[in-house]
């Protein structure tokens, strides 16, 4: 398998559009047309708020306009991170004038929740069907009246995969109706492995469930019809690899566009970029099974399904006006009472909270978190240290199963500018350069993303005209089934009183 670093791709042909259509980890995209409004949303595991819900007029330019789920349930599970838990593989319908969303988390169960307005309020996870090991699960409300569910199995929690069941669901998403069977088992398929993200669709007098299997990085997408929902199912492999250089385009979702074109939403995985989103045109072949892509291979450009907007992505940069961060950011676990400090002006004020884990980032719940940019970009943002006691620290960090960062922290002397890392076996970080004063407490920082995911750190302190390098190149990795992300943090040593804030100024990536 062969992932590509980060490059900027060659421009798209006039009307055209060039995937990735999301550069950045969106895993696990589904998706739903409503009127002339796109909306999707992603696997968001372990951070709070999650769910994350974008729009678009066209399948190509998104923007994120809120999150479903404000916080993780049940809450104690989820007060310290948890990158491999949580929200995985999510559904969003739209159905009786509401929005459905579904997702499995894979140690407690399914759960579900609506709303009128896919900007809220959402109603409070109901758990649909307790459980370890269920996830991936996707509704079907019938032309009759009658729902039904389809879910997936994760083989960690249960000892059970590459096996799809089905059930039959109330028409209110509020209760099952029976135990469930078996709809498609992977085992009976030669050559079929990890079968799982099964979207349930009624087209054509047939039921479809389209599945990825074969692996995250390395899989295909497979079709699958039956005239009854419980089966018996036959299947395609419509979506592959093949001669291109996309490695494992599968799960998503199939949309219908308003003049009746066919869609398909896809992920590849990428390494530290996480699972970046791919759109691919759909058409249907002379027995009426779906071919997706080029002949069943993923397209680099293609013309939109209706004429591009303004070029948009979700955003990145925040002023964070009057203390609030926008909806591109969560935090790595279930946020607690005052991390932060609401104010009347611009600037993000995080409390220095005091814990015995402040030399290692991936333990923090209160790192807040965006997703790190698929392709070259610098990083900056603007930081004043008010930490009044030793050992106070904050800065903007590179965060996966290793992770770096460049800030300031208080010593008996004062503050200094420090920049610190420690790779992904290790329990404490280490100095990545030697620490200089910054004694005004004050420090412009900046992650240069180059090309293969690797960092280059920089800072401005005191009388600095230009940024200083600090310390070599860092690689970013992944966090288990999570891109890296870029973090902003402030923390201090376990100890009584308060230990001061940290203000974050004008953060850009461009």
């Amino acid at each position: 398998m062969t992932v590509l670093p980060a490059t900027a791709p060659p421009a798209a042909p006039a009307g055209t559009y060039r995937n990735p259509v999301l550069d950045a980890d969106w895993s696990d995209p589904d998706a739903v047309r409503v009127g002339d409004d796109y909306y999707l949303t992603a696997s968001s595991f372990g951070r709070a708020p999650g769910l994350p819900i974008l729009h678009s007029r066209d399948l190509v330019n998104w923007r994120i306009i809120g999150h479903a789920l404000k916080r993780l349930e049940p809450e104690q599970a989820f007060t310290a991170p948890r990158h491999d838990c949580g929200v995985w593989a999510p559904s969003i319908r739209h159905h009786a004038g509401r929005f459905w969303i579904f997702w499995g988390d894979p140690d407690h169960g399914i759960y579900q929740i609506s709303a009128e307005d896919v900007r809220g309020p959402w109603s409070r996870p109901h758990l649909l069907k307790a459980g370890r090991g269920l996830i991936d699960p996707c509704p079907l409300w019938d032309d009759d009246g009658r729902a039904y569910l389809v879910h997936a199995w994760a083989k960690s929690r249960s000892g059970t995969k590459n096996r799809l069941t089905g059930h039959r669901m109330s028409p209110d998403g509020r209760e099952l109706l029976d135990a469930g069977r078996t709809v498609v088992d992977g085992d009976a398929l030669p050559g079929w492995f990890t079968l799982e993200g099964p979207k349930l669709y009624r087209h054509g007098g047939w039921y479809w469930i389209f599945a990825p299997a074969g692996g995250v990085e390395t899989g295909w997408q497979g079709a699958f019809r039956s005239r009854d929902v419980f089966g018996p199912y036959e299947e395609r492999i419509v979506l592959a690899q093949g001669r291109t250089n996309v490695n494992g385009p599968h799960q998503g979702a199939w949309v219908r566009a308003a003049d009746g074109s066919d869609w398909f939403l896809h992920f590849q995985q990428r390494g530290a970029y996480g699972r970046v989103v791919h759109l691919q045109p759909m058409d249907w072949d002379g027995h009426g099974w779906p071919v997706i892509g080029d002949g069943g291979e993923p397209v680099a450009a293609h013309r939109p399904p209706v004429p591009a907007e303004s070029p948009a992505a979700p955003a990145t940069d925040d002023d964070f006006p009057g203390g609030r961060f926008g909806h591109q950011w969560s935090w790595t676990a279930n946020p607690g009472q005052g991390w932060t400090v609401a104010h009347g002006g611009d600037g993000l004020r995080l409390v220095c909270r005091r814990t015995a884990d402040a030399h290692d980032l991936r333990r923090l719940p209160n790192v807040l978190v965006q997703r790190m940019p698929g392709r070259p970009c610098t990083v900056e943002v603007e930081l004043r240290l008010d930490g009044a006691v030793a050992g106070a620290r904050a800065g903007l960090a590179v965060l996966g199963d290793a992770f770096a960062w460049i800030g300031l922290e208080r010593d008996a002397l004062g503050t200094r500018l420090v920049h610190r890392f420690a790779e992904p076996a290790a329990e404490h970080e280490r100095d990545a350069a030697h620490s200089r004063p910054a004694p005004s407490g004050r420090a412009h920082l900046r992650i240069e993303l180059l090309p293969g995911a690797r960092c280059l750190f920089s800072a401005r302190t005191g009388d600095d005209t230009a940024f200083r390098p600090s310390g070599p190149p860092f690689a970013a990795t992944p966090w288990r089934w999570v891109g890296a992300q870029l973090g902003l943090f402030a923390a201090a040593p376990e100890g009584g009183g308060p230990a001061g804030t940290a203000a974050f100024t004008r953060f850009r990536v461009t």
